[in-house]
């Protein structure tokens, strides 16, 4: 399709996409060449599956957590709060992150994160995912690299709300949303689903809501994108990453 991003590469365990920590493992694999032993034990990782309503707590600042979390499906978001009560949104996970992997390194969480419309959820013992990432190098440099790489995005979000103006910062949210969420029946560019308030997107951003409002509007009425019932459509990919300042560089994105 003309001016839209190609999708991307099949799954490399397309044989298991069925497996829910089929999206994790190979968002993994893209970071590290993880043998097929290797993944085979990511795939014996113990877990427990929950279907989570909109505005749930995975986790909360302060909290010392022994499971991880990994997100099959819907998104959550990081967010910090200020002493006044304040809300930054400081990150959005899509389908298949280990929304909390820094924990398995550090024993404090230094924020909070919570989900954005119903999730299903994985939770992890930490321990379990430790003691293969020791006894599997190609694993824990698979971690490691996808820590890097969410330190990337959070450069890149500095970035977004120091120093573009509020259309640019939200275009470039969504053309960043549409680029991370990696499905079969979804390519880059195309159509998705994002289940955030006009608020949610002004605290990840830096907007009030009202300003956020009409921002989205701006983008409507010049055809970047059309926005129903929380439903993203981008009829021009290359239009819109122009009008975001958007290069996908920063997501080191391999699968």
């Amino acid at each position: 399709m003309p001016g839209i991003l190609p999708a991307f590469a099949g799954n490399v365990m397309s044989d298991l996409t069925g497996d829910p920590l089929a999206g994790m493992i190979n968002k993994l694999a893209g970071r590290s060449c993880i043998s097929l032993e290797d993944r085979a034990g990511l795939f014996e990782l113990p877990y427990t599956s929950r279907l989570l309503d909109a505005g749930r707590y995975l986790v909360r600042e302060g909290d010392s957590p022994d499971h991880c979390h990994i997100l099959v499906s819907g998104l959550t978001c990081r967010h910090k709060i200020t002493g006044d009560g304040l809300r930054q949104i400081v990150a959005i996970n899509v389908p298949g992150d280990v929304v909390d992997l820094q924990m398995l390194y550090l024993k404090i969480a230094d924020h909070s994160v919570q989900t954005l419309g119903q999730c299903e959820v994985l939770t992890v013992p930490r321990d379990a995912i430790c003691k293969l990432a020791a006894e599997r190098p190609s694993v824990a440099h698979a971690i490691f690299a996808t820590i890097l790489v969410d330190a990337s995005i959070a450069s890149e979000w500095i970035l977004n709300i120091g120093r573009r103006n509020a259309r640019t910062r939200i275009a470039h949210l969504l053309c960043e949303l549409a680029a991370r969420i990696d499905r079969p029946e979804i390519s880059p560019g195309q159509t998705y689903k994002l289940p955030m308030t006009q608020e949610q997107v002004g605290d990840a951003v830096g907007l009030t809501a009202v300003h956020v409002n009409r921002m989205l509007q701006g983008l409507s009425k010049d055809g970047l994108i059309f926005y129903s019932k929380q439903t993203i459509i981008i009829p021009n990919w290359a239009k819109l990453s122009d009008a975001a300042d958007f290069n996908g560089r920063y997501l080191h994105k391999t699968i």
